[in-house]
């Protein structure tokens, strides 16, 4: 499995979740202060239901923003067969006799990511409870209920 095309694979999957939540801001910041939502009456709440959406559009692209920049300078270092599974690891696991692939990342927990050989691998953020599972073990171990067998780590 290729490391750095996931990683830039999931770089470019977040920007462009940011520019989407970009865009969709200064929608629903035109849409709060234009002409089409100002009150017709004092029962009229347009504007202020306009105003919510974009504070929570400001929300997101500004989490967005943050997840652009922890994966800019996040390093995602080889791991050897035998190193302790750390941040940037690339993890390939067996549960209930399925083949599974995790990218441990800084930013962009669940995402799913399809590698050029057609293989997915799911982003696991730093809150996600089978990363803190995972973090330390090594290839050879077993972790987590249900069970899940490491089998390598990149």
């Amino acid at each position: 499995m290729d490391k750095e095309s996931i990683v830039a694979s999931l770089r470019a999957q977040v920007q462009a979740q940011y520019e989407r939540a970009v865009a969709a801001l200064d929608g629903a910041r035109e849409a709060a202060t234009g002409d089409d939502t100002k009150a017709e009456s004092k029962y009229d709440t347009r504007g202020l239901e306009a105003s919510y959406l974009a504070a929570g559009q400001a929300e997101q692209a500004d989490e967005l923003s943050r997840a652009v920049t922890l994966l800019d300078s996040a390093e995602f270092p080889p791991y050897d067969f035998d190193d302790p599974i750390g941040p940037g690891a690339l993890i390939e696991v067996e549960k209930d006799e399925e083949i599974l692939n995790f990218l441990l990342a800084p930013a962009g927990g669940g995402l799913s990511l399809e590698t050029e050989e057609g293989e997915l691998v799911t982003i696991l953020g730093p809150a996600a409870p089978l990363r803190s599972d995972l973090m330390g073990r090594r290839a050879g171990e077993i972790v987590g209920d249900p069970p899940v067998a490491i089998l390598e780590v990149f």
